[in-house]
């Protein structure tokens, strides 16, 4: 093996474990896009079509709102957790470090709707939102800094609908997603061991011995389309049944990788450049049903699918082609059951409660430092106030418990040491939307 080519697979193959992090729905999905839903936990998403949301959860659900209508949502979400070492060894020729810290890192997830109506039988709809995000951060010393420190990634989703009501019984909806992605990941290089591996006691002599790191970045962006189609059954005027599929979207995200503070005597086998990196975003398919009890009670529940498995391999290419890193990844597809209730207390105060269940693609066997999530568990508790006839404000709190997570990655033949242990998880999120009709 060629200096350059020893020295490139100990410093990035633990540097890009994988793209994914901590966020509020399984994987690195974001399922937070409306604070209406949010009060129950999102069940009956695509049968609700309570406002101008719907363009994201079913656009068939536009037919049920009439004249014009804008909704604007808010989402703070702060994911924590805490990796508790479990018999960890430290990255060869390097001080182990500690556990790093609070990994969950406060963000706003942003989302906005607009639909009107056009006639009887049409209604059209524009949503953007951000149907995909991280962002978690460790200390840059502790033990798994040659797994990950930073990653980082955010969508921006652009999504005009359609949705046409056939008759009384049945609306057919149809979407448009342009998407764009940006994302970076940061992880420290283990210089030292790079050099080792490459030439020996010498070559780790020239660049100054043990002990010697840089902080690898790479960040890379693209821009897709993808499209989503839905369709709502209404029974009675009580009872109403919506489904919808999201289409995958493919990714070229391509952008830069760069070595900091690289010694001399490496730095032609760590030139920096441009990188290249394909990924999927899964489909997914939900089903959800809405019920009118009385004047005083709704009852829905909702089933969705997100088929995960898309994600088989992270791979980073240079632009020449040359690989950077293959990682294996063998994702799971999921399932996210929900259900919930409203009350009307009266005509301008409305509560809401849910709860759901939401599986993991990852699992002990592929669980990485990035992703250190599990099953989750929402409660959910919200309401709803009009101050008139044409506005809402709603407002939702939803508090995820995991199971702790475990995690077994020995990176050590990357220079990047054997991670061993396990980690303390949560997620509290905050929701305010502001709805307007004319």
């Amino acid at each position: 093996m060629t200096l350059k080519k020893s020295v490139m697979s100990v410093a990035v193959a633990g540097a890009l474990l994988v793209m994914a992090g901590q966020a509020g729905a399984s994987g690195f999905a974001l399922i937070e896009q409306s604070a209406s839903g949010m009060g129950n936990a999102f069940a009956g998403g695509a049968a609700g079509a309570e406002d101008a949301s719907t363009v994201f959860f079913n656009p068939a659900g536009m037919s049920r709102i009439k004249g014009s209508q804008v909704a604007v949502a808010a989402h703070a979400i702060k994911p924590s957790s805490k990796f508790k070492d479990g018999g960890s060894t430290g990255a060869a020729l390097q001080t182990p470090g500690g556990n790093g810290g609070d990994i969950g890192n406060w963000a706003l997830v942003p989302n906005a709707y607009a639909t009107t109506q056009i006639n009887d039988a049409l209604h059209v709809g524009i949503g953007v939102n951000a149907p995909f995000g991280l962002q978690t951060k460790y200390n840059a010393d502790w033990i798994g800094r040659f797994q990950a420190v930073k990653s980082k990634i955010e969508t921006v989703n652009i999504n005009p609908s359609l949705a046409y009501q056939v008759n009384d019984q049945l609306t057919l909806g149809l979407g448009l997603d342009y998407q764009h992605i940006k994302g970076k990941l940061t992880s420290m290089t283990n210089y030292s061991a790079a050099a080792f591996a490459a030439g020996g006691a010498p070559l780790l002599g020239a660049i100054g011995g043990p002990g010697k790191e840089g902080l690898t970045t790479v960040t890379g962006n693209d821009s897709a389309w993808g499209y989503n189609l839905g369709a709502l059954f209404e029974f009675t005027p009580q009872t109403r049944v919506g489904v919808q599929y999201r289409s995958q979207i493919d990714y070229t995200l391509n952008g830069n990788v760069s070595f900091a503070n690289v010694p001399a005597p490496l730095a032609a086998a760590l030139p920096n450049g441009r990188v290249r990196l394909d990924i999927t975003m899964p489909e997914s398919y939900s089903i959800s049903g809405f019920h009118q009890l009385n004047e005083r009670w709704d009852v829905m529940a909702d089933a969705t699918r997100t088929n995960w498995s898309v994600f088989k391999e992270l791979k980073v290419d240079r632009a020449s082609g040359a690989n950077l890193t293959t990682v294996n990844e063998s994702w799971d597809d999921t399932w996210r059951f929900s259900a919930g209730a409203n009350h009307h207390y009266n005509e301008q105060w409305t509560v809401r409660v849910g709860a759901a269940y939401d599986q993991t693609p990852t699992n002990n066997a592929n669980r990485t430092a990035r992703i250190p999530g599990n099953d989750r568990t929402w409660v959910t508790l919200g309401g709803q106030y009009k101050p008139g006839s044409s506005s809402a404000i709603d407002f939702a709190y939803a508090h995820l418990f995991l199971s702790d997570p475990k995690i077994s990655k020995d990176g050590s033949a990357a220079g990047a040491g054997n991670l061993i242990g396990s980690y303390n998880e949560s997620v509290d999120i905050l929701s305010v939307q502001y709805t307007q009709n004319f």
